[in-house]
C-alpha cells in the first residue's frame, strides 16, 4: 500500500453503542475483512469487552463481539491477512482457556494470529466477571508465562493465582509461536515487552483521556518519541535487537480517512515521521456508520497510499 517501511490493520469498526446491525452478522464481518485483504492491509481485529457497562456505553464506549469467535470467520474467509485482535484483556479469561483459543486460530489460519493484549481499564468489567481489578497487572504477568508454556512444552505446571495446574499438555500447539503485543502506554508495559514481547501497541491518549482509564498520556509526537526510546532502551539492556520489536501506533496527521477534506500529503508526512521513530505498523480507523462506507473508506484510503508511490521514469521502465 506504501512505499513506507510500514504495515496496515484495522479494527472492525464497531465504534459506537447503539451500532450499525449490518457490523454484527457473519456476513458484514466477512465483507470487511475481505475488502480489507484486497486493498492490501495487514492485519484485521476485534475489541474485547464481554461485559461493559451500561454507564460506560453511555459515556462514549461501544459494543463488541467476541474477538475469537469473530477471528474464527475472518481466517476462513482470507487468506493472507493476519488476525490481530484490539485488544485481548488477558485477565479476563484463565490462561490456559486463552492458549487453547489463540492456538486453534493460529493452527487453523496456517500461522496468522499475533496476540495484542493489554491489562484494561474497566472496573465494572472486572467485577462482572469475577476477576480483581487490583490485581490486573499481576494476572496479565502471570498470563504471559503461562501463554508460552502451554504453546511450546508439555506436561505444564504451574502455581496460579486462581488456579493450580499439573502436568498440563494442550495439542495441538499453534503453527509458530504466535507473536505478543503489549498494549498500554506505560513503562510497565515497555518492561513487559523488552522482557518477553515481540510488540508493543500503544494507543493515543491525551491527558483527559489517559487520566479517565488510568494510562499515560501519549501523543504521536515527544511523547511518542519518549516512549519508543525508553522501549529501545531497555530492549538494548537485555541484548535484543530494536529492530526486532514491532511498534504499532496510529497516525493523525491530515485527518479522518473518512472525511472529504483527509489530507493525503499530511498524512504521508505524519506516517514517514512515525517510520523514522520506529513504528513499523499503523492502525487505521475506519468508520462505523454503515458497512459500505467502511468499504469505501478502506479502499479510498489504500488507492490513496498506492497513488502516492514514486512512478518510474521511462528509463526506469
Amino acid at each position: 500500500m506504501s512505499s513506507l517501511p510500514l504495515k496496515f490493520h484495522v479494527t472492525h469498526p464497531l465504534i459506537t453503542h447503539p451500532y450499525h446491525p449490518d457490523l454484527m452478522t457473519g456476513e458484514g464481518v466477512v465483507r470487511l475483512a475481505r475488502a480489507a485483504e484486497a486493498a492490501g492491509f495487514d492485519g484485521y481485529g476485534f475489541t474485547d469487552h464481554p461485559a461493559p457497562t451500561q454507564a460506560w456505553l453511555d459515556a462514549g464506549g461501544h459494543d463488541a463481539l467476541d474477538p475469537f469467535v469473530a477471528l474464527g470467520f475472518v481466517a476462513a474467509a482470507t487468506e493472507r491477512i493476519r488476525l490481530i485482535p484490539n485488544i485481548v484483556v488477558l485477565p479476563y479469561r484463565n490462561p490456559f482457556v486463552v492458549a487453547k483459543a489463540c492456538a486453534t486460530l493460529d493452527a487453523l489460519s496456517g500461522g496468522r494470529f499475533t496476540l495484542a493484549a493489554g491489562v484494561g481499564y474497566l472496573e465494572g468489567e472486572y467485577e462482572a466477571l469475577g476477576v480483581s481489578h487490583a490485581e490486573r497487572a499481576a494476572l496479565f504477568d502471570e498470563a504471559l508465562d503461562v501463554l508460552v508454556k502451554v504453546w511450546t512444552e508439555d506436561s505444564v505446571s504451574f502455581e496460579g493465582r486462581g488456579f493450580r495446574a499439573e502436568g498440563i499438555t494442550a495439542h495441538p500447539r499453534p503453527a509458530s509461536r504466535p507473536p505478543i503485543w503489549v498494549g498500554g502506554n506505560s513503562a510497565a508495559a515497555r518492561r513487559r515487552v523488552a522482557e518477553r514481547g515481540d510488540g508493543w501497541c500503544p494507543f493515543p491518549a491525551p491527558k483527559g483521556m489517559a487520566s479517565f482509564v488510568g494510562t499515560a498520556p501519549l501523543d504521536g509526537g515527544e511523547l511518542l518519541e519518549a516512549g519508543i526510546a525508553d522501549l529501545h532502551r531497555r530492549l538494548e539492556a537485555v541484548g535484543r535487537d530494536p529492530a526486532s520489536v514491532d511498534i504499532a501506533f496510529t497516525c493523525k496527521a491530515g485527518g479522518n480517512p473518512a472525511k472529504a477534506d483527509f489530507n493525503v500529503e499530511e498524512h504521508l508526512e505524519g506516517l514517514a515521521r512515525l517510520a523514522d521513530l520506529g513504528v513499523t505498523w499503523i492502525q487505521v480507523g475506519i468508520p462505523g456508520d454503515s458497512p459500505t462506507h467502511a468499504e469505501e473508506t478502506l479502499q479510498s484510503y489504500a488507492d490513496a497510499l498506492a497513488e502516492s508511490r514514486p512512478r518510474p521514469t521511462s528509463r526506469e521502465g
